[in-house]
């Protein structure tokens, strides 16, 4: 039970670091995005996480 919400929770993650960077994912299957896409959305997604457990911006 747990693993499934993890699992939810990283894909809400995932969601919303593509929105804030502006990468349209789809549910599922998302072969189609380019590497630079793909790497955007996971350095958003670090800076998210480093923000939520540090309370600072990755930047400052």
């Amino acid at each position: 039970m747990a693993n499934k919400k993890a699992k939810e929770a990283l894909n809400s993650l995932k969601m919303e670091a593509a929105s804030e960077v502006g990468v349209n994912l789809k549910q599922g299957y998302n072969g189609d995005l380019t590497s630079r896409q793909a790497g955007s959305i996971g350095g958003q997604m670090v800076k998210n996480v480093f923000k939520k457990y540090t309370g600072t911006s990755y930047n400052d």
